[in-house]
């Protein structure tokens, strides 16, 4: 009688956790169909308006229903960068779902505050909205540094606020594993804010210290622009010299070679020669890899 007791209770046990997990798939699939189906309806990514709302119809699978907003998120910022609109009205909404879903989701946090703050057509230009996602993450993982060093490159880049930049980088420096360059980091800025050797500086740290491909690439393109910047400057200097010498302005960098003033016809730090335009200026050539747009 107790053998029999016994196994019927294992029996309803077994059937009673595979109804729960039939019933947690259905509710997930049909999640699931609404986001895609809102999607195509519309033409872009379309979410739920509550992060919370669907935390709690996820039956504990909140972890794999962030995964998916999470690729929504990086599928339409990819789209809207692609065809240049410029409109990025969803990418603030689909990442506060994604991180109330799983508040541990670093990658969110992170990734979603350079789509948010990067300017125009690349990204939102949405800086405040930058640091709104970074401070949620700073609360929900405390001993993360590496969101002190995102929120301070926020302030100093997007915001120009090298008081506010250098303070965060200070108090990020205490967190548990920061490492020392990020108080050399606040010392930094808060002596030299907005010179272009201080911002070289912050772009070589994050070079050497990039824990991605996508942050690395990204620190050498702004090293690029801001070396392509530098050498502008100076090879205006040159034209300027020889229109002075000639009584005219040079229309190529090879008539300031054959003049003496440069050893060689200068290139930019993709490889491309540097070109005079129109204006008597130098200029990138339409060829170079250089983006200036991310110094200026």
């Amino acid at each position: 009688m107790i053998v029999e007791t016994v196994r019927a209770a294992r029996v309803r046990t077994r059937i009673g956790w595979w109804v729960l997990l039939v019933t947690s798939v259905i509710v997930l699939v049909f999640l699931r169909q609404r986001i895609d189906g809102a999607a195509a309806e519309t033409g872009d990514v379309l979410y739920w308006g509550s992060g919370e709302t669907l935390r709690q119809l996820s039956l504990g699978y909140q972890g794999l229903l962030a995964d998916i907003y999470w690729t929504r998120a990086v599928q339409y910022y990819g789209r809207q960068r692609l065809t240049k609109s410029g409109r990025f009205d969803l990418l603030g909404p689909l990442l506060q779902i994604t991180t109330t879903l799983d508040p541990q989701l670093i990658v969110a946090y992170r990734f979603g505050a350079v789509f948010l703050a990067e300017k125009p057509p690349s990204g939102a230009g949405q800086p405040l909205q930058a640091l709104h996602l970074l401070r949620r993450g700073i609360v929900a993982n405390p001993d993360y540094w590496r969101f002190w060093q995102d929120l301070g490159f926020v302030y100093y880049w997007d915001l120009q606020d090298y008081v506010a930049a250098s303070r965060t980088f200070r108090i990020g420096s205490e967190r548990p594993g920061a490492p020392l360059w990020m108080r050399t980091l606040a010392a930094a800025v808060a002596g030299k804010g907005g010179e272009r050797e201080t911002a070289r500086l912050l772009w070589l740290e994050i070079y050497r210290h990039a824990d991605n491909n996508q942050i690395r690439r990204s620190a050498q393109g702004h090293l690029a622009a801001l070396t392509a910047q530098e050498d502008l400057g100076r090879l205006n200097g040159v034209l300027l010299r020889y229109q002075e010498r000639f009584g005219q302005p040079a229309r190529a960098f090879g008539q300031t070679v054959a003049a003496g003033l440069m050893p060689h016809v200068p290139v930019d730090p993709t490889g491309v020669p540097y070109v005079v335009n129109s204006g008597g200026k130098a200029d990138l050539s339409p060829a170079s890899g250089v983006d200036l747009k991310l110094v200026r």
